[in-house]
């Protein structure tokens, strides 16, 4: 996972500089396979195949604020980690509850 960083924008006496993660993963298979008959007179059956692909995704993370004060990244807000940390805040107190009872 990377960091991408877009075009500064300067307005009102800041700069904000847009920042996207950017991901990418990759997949490939491939199989073969055949039959040989018995009968030698019988014609073989072979058979093969295989394929691949990709996906590149870009999520926006958040912006630079650079001001004369300084520069701090202000974080967009993320669905996924926040579902994630709740997921995860869920399943601790479980296993709290479950080590409690013994």
């Amino acid at each position: 996972m990377q960091n991408v960083f877009g075009e500064p924008i300067e307005s009102h006496g800041k700069t904000i500089i847009p920042v996207a993660r950017v991901s990418y993963r990759l997949g490939a298979g491939g199989g073969g396979g055949g039959q040989s008959q018995p009968d030698s007179s019988a014609p073989q059956r072979e058979g093969g195949g295989g394929g691949g692909g990709g996906v590149v995704q870009a999520v926006p993370a958040g912006v630079v604020e650079v001001t004369e004060a300084g520069a701090r990244f202000v974080r967009f807000f993320d669905p996924q980690m926040a579902m994630g940390m709740i997921a995860g805040g869920v399943m601790i107190g479980l296993m709290l509850r479950l080590f409690r009872r013994k």
